[in-house]
């Protein structure tokens, strides 16, 4: 390990001694280091993402939140969904409050397949906080293996889909 010097602004230094405290590093330099690798794997995601082709599978989550007031916005959201089951591996739903819902969706497709996907969900109008995440294509490898029934959805439905490794539980 290498020891270096660097000069930082007197207020982004109170947000990193700020950092410190409330993550519980026991010094400004672990909280560098971990911030320095968040930034260098998102930088490795997006390079990746950006030169992947547009027939190479990736997987993403796509996350937002929504005010399910908003009329008929959540029978449009699911409705999207499934008319998108190709590319939606599983959606976990949460009521936040009274209104909002936070749904977090595993989506595998091609990058400009989930951005279209994404884009269309995000636009809706009562979207709010909405966010595509692609992972780096290296990590997409097609999964082979095992096959078992998943939960997805609220409304009951199971789908069957693959795991090219081992969960450690048996399946039917």
């Amino acid at each position: 390990m290498q020891r270096v010097t660097v000069t930082i602004d007197d207020d982004l230094l109170e947000g990193i001694d700020a950092l410190c405290q409330s993550k519980g590093y026991q010094s400004r330099s672990e909280a560098l280091r971990d911030i320095i690798r968040a930034e260098f794997s998102r930088a490795q995601a997006a390079a990746a993402t950006e030169t992947a082709g547009a027939d190479e599978i990736c997987h993403a989550t796509l996350t937002y939140v929504y005010n399910h007031e908003t009329r008929a916005l959540a029978s449009r959201l699911t409705t999207s969904h499934h008319h998108h089951s190709d590319m939606s591996i599983s959606t976990t739903h949460v009521h936040m409050d009274h209104d909002n819902c936070l749904e977090v969706s595993i989506l595998r497709g091609t990058v400009p397949k989930l951005q279209a996907f994404a884009d269309s969900v995000i636009s809706q109008r009562g979207v709010r906080h909405g966010a595509l995440h692609i992972m780096p294509v290296e990590h997409a490898e097609p999964a082979e293996g095992h096959t078992h029934r998943h939960h997805h959805h609220d409304d009951g439905h199971d789908h069957g889909h693959s795991h090219g490794h081992d969960h450690g539980h048996d399946h039917d």
